[in-house]
């Protein structure tokens, strides 16, 4: 099939991804929805969408990379947009130096920078067909301020900020690169983090302008605009409710 747009969006069966798939398929656009372990859920986020499938796979691993952008080509036949979501985390005090061992920054880097840069790269040769493409990273406010669920995942985000820059100052003008920086959104992502949570939505509540944790929709609507922004590239959009201001 050659008609339409098609995205992929990594990390996609819950969560910021999942509302990233919705907000791209309601505007039209083919979707790949994708996971490492909750095949049941992506199954049926793709089932629910107009003509999406489900890929299995882990992007950490190159074969998985380079086989999951594969599957959506020959799903459909082409590829437009990419969205780098899949991310993982430890909690960890900013404090507290001797948790995130050796194993914890290899594990955090490799999903959230070596992964964003392995799907990357085996998309860019049909990004590149397609013509006006657009790619799209989801960093943190982390990325930028002494905050975050620990030390490597700040600087695992922080890395990625750059690597959009870099990537779109020699994509253009085929490629358009982009990254999103939400602050605390409201996803499972906190599940077994409950103290961390409470905390965090009760500060940001009381002192921030809008008074208010994100939603995944709030972080989806920021892609859709970065998607269709044909004169944006190399560009780190804050989707925080003001606290980068506070």
């Amino acid at each position: 099939m050659e008609q339409g747009r098609v995205a992929l969006i990594t990390g996609s069966s819950s969560g910021i991804g999942a509302a990233i798939a919705r907000r791209l398929a309601d505007e039209g656009i083919r979707i790949v929805v994708n996971s490492t372990r909750s095949e049941e859920a992506g199954r049926a986020l793709a089932s629910e969408l107009p003509e999406a499938v489900y890929v299995q796979g882990d992007v950490a691993d190159p074969d998985d990379a380079r086989r999951i952008v594969q599957s959506a080509v020959d799903a459909y036949g082409r590829l437009d947009i990419l969205v780098n979501n899949a991310g993982t985390t430890r909690f960890i005090p900013l404090n507290d130096l001797d948790t995130p061992d050796a194993a914890a920054w290899r594990e955090i880097l490799d999903v959230n920078l070596i992964g964003a840069w392995q799907v990357t790269t085996a998309a860019v040769p049909h990004l590149r067909k397609a013509g006006s493409a657009a790619i799209v990273n989801i960093s943190s406010v982390s990325a930028t301020r002494a905050l975050g669920s620990s030390i490597p995942y700040a600087v695992s985000k922080a890395a990625l900020n750059h690597m959009t820059r870099l990537l779109a100052s020699q994509l253009g003008p085929e490629i358009r690169v982009n990254a999103v920086a939400p602050g605390l959104v409201d996803t499972p992502w906190y599940e077994g983090a409950d103290e961390v949570w409470e905390s965090s939505r009760d500060w940001i509540t009381a002192n921030t302008p809008l008074h208010r944790v994100g939603t995944p929709e709030d972080v989806a609507g920021a892609v859709h605009y970065l998607v269709e922004a044909r004169y944006t590239t190399g560009d780190v959009l804050t989707v925080d409710g003001g606290r980068h201001i506070v």
